[in-house]
């Protein structure tokens, strides 16, 4: 059974930092993709970062890059996302996921999912 962890999420002030960990079960993932992806109430879920496994290449939404880092270890099967200067805009649930078939920005493309974790920033 597949399973992806999150980890890390909580209460912070703007301008602080988490770091989350999402820890993956169950099978593998060398030759995936990973991704980060929010939702805040009342919003669609959007990508936030992805990495790839096999050249560590990465990429950003615009409104987290320069803040947030993702990163991986694959001796661990975890990926991580630090967040810094976080902003109450960042506050959402956040998601890992893995394993794109299709354009990794869209959610539709991943097909395991982990269960989230709230970040909450207070301005």
């Amino acid at each position: 059974q597949v399973q992806l962890v999150e980890s890390g999420g909580g209460l912070v002030q703007a301008g602080g930092s988490l770091r989350l960990s999402c820890a993956a079960s169950g099978r593998t993932f060398s030759s995936d993709d990973m991704g980060w992806f929010r939702q805040a109430p009342g919003k669609e879920r959007e990508f936030v970062a992805v990495i790839r496994w096999s050249d560590g290449r990465t990429d950003y939404a615009d409104s987290v890059k320069g803040r947030f880092t993702i990163s991986r270890d694959n001796a661990q099967n975890t990926v991580y996302l630090l967040m810094n200067s976080l902003k109450p805009e960042d506050t959402a649930v956040y998601y890992c996921a893995a394993q794109i078939r299709g354009f990794y920005r869209d959610p539709r493309s991943y097909r395991y999912w982990g269960q989230g974790t709230q970040v909450t920033v207070s301005s």
